[in-house]
């Protein structure tokens, strides 16, 4: 990678939701095809940051607001919030375009822990993040509390 090579930190996509992508209702879209979307999303997210393979290790707090009607627009904002050594956290927040009256809902909210691999399939290291603005700043720290949090979990078990 050259040296001029700027890391890019965050990443956005939008779809269009068709009606393959419909619940039982038929009317809106099932929630397995978003957290599909989501992890795709968070790899690629991820992937950009680090130049490697990544494979997803945890998803925390999928929170789904409001229901996506089929027809709409759906951008996901994704961002790496943390680095460590090997593993990164991604969020997510999904929006949601009506096109035909074009209202803009917060329909989704989540955070997907992802670990870097080499082309052997091995961890590798994450590059680390340095967060400048006052919004990178407080995702970092809210990722960091996320992850002390995750731990005292497990240890308490």
């Amino acid at each position: 990678m050259s040296e001029d090579y700027k890391r890019e930190k965050s990443l956005t996509m939008t779809m269009l939701m068709t009606p393959e992508k419909a619940n039982f209702s038929g009317n809106n879209v099932h929630g397995g095809e978003i957290l599909k979307m989501l992890d795709h999303v968070a790899y690629a997210c991820a992937a950009r940051y680090t130049g490697n393979y990544a494979v997803t290790l945890s998803v925390d707090m999928v929170l789904f607001k409001n229901p996506i009607k089929i027809g709409s627009l759906v951008t996901f904002h994704a961002s790496v919030n943390y680095t460590g050594r090997t593993s990164m956290e991604i969020g997510i927040k999904v929006i949601s375009e009506d096109i035909k009256d074009h209202t803009l809902k917060n329909t989704n909210v989540c955070y997907f822990t992802m670990i870097a691999m080499d082309e052997h399939g091995n961890t590798t290291t994450v590059p680390k993040l340095e967060p400048t603005t006052e919004d990178e700043k407080r995702r970092y720290n809210d990722a960091i509390a996320r992850r002390e949090a995750r731990m005292a979990s497990r240890h308490a078990k």
